[in-house]
């Protein structure tokens, strides 16, 4: 329920939150304003205060863009070692199953991306974002000496991003674990890098 208490910003962040439970329960293109009120336990007009539901689907967006980026940078910058940052930023994106709410977030909105500008926009920030965090663990790695690359880092990295993707809808479709995911994702990381990563827990 979003809280009569407290300051505008934590019902706009309780409201957020109820945006996220509605599209995973009904998907973006089932999702109504009803849909967000009752999860808000709010009426639609006091949804509407805080935007349309496109401007707050929008913004559901942003912020499980921010929060999924935060928590892999944050496992990675949690070694100093890049052969162990890689392991933990390999395991850190990959969702812990077809439940992962977080994750499934990220993908329902994809599908608007080919047709709104806006989305597209937001989902090249979350790619951009990530392929920061592979190459930077790469440059890196091959710094301290562990990995030999054999093409450029950003290549490489989009290259992780764009495997892990994909890997993420047939996990998400329940197609694949997370161990065989995670398994793939180190392979071709041992391919491209030349060195075997550690188990980073």
């Amino acid at each position: 329920m979003v809280a009569r208490k407290g300051g505008k910003e934590a019902r706009r962040a309780e409201l957020g939150r109820a945006v996220e439970r509605a599209l995973v329960a009904r998907g973006l293109e089932g999702l109504r304003l009803r849909d967000v009120a009752e999860e808000a336990g709010v009426t639609s007009a006091a949804v509407l205060y805080y935007g349309d539901l496109d401007a707050l689907v929008h913004a559901a967006y942003q912020q499980a863009i921010e929060r999924y980026s935060r928590q892999r940078e944050q496992a990675a910058t949690a070694f100093d070692d890049a052969s162990r940052q890689l392991a933990a930023c390999i395991e850190q994106g990959v969702a812990s199953g077809p439940d992962d709410t977080l994750t499934r977030l990220l993908f329902e909105y994809w599908p608007r991306c080919l047709r709104d500008a806006k989305a597209a926009a937001l989902d090249s920030a979350l790619t951009e974002r990530q392929i920061a965090v592979y190459s930077g663990i790469l440059v890196l790695g091959q710094a301290q000496g562990h990995f030999t690359l054999q093409d450029p880092p950003r290549l490489l990295a989009a290259s992780f991003v764009a495997m892990e993707d994909g890997y993420q809808m047939e996990l998400l479709a329940g197609r694949r674990s997370r161990a065989e995911v995670i398994t793939a994702l180190r392979a071709y990381a041992r391919a491209v890098t030349g060195h075997d990563l550690p188990d980073h827990a």
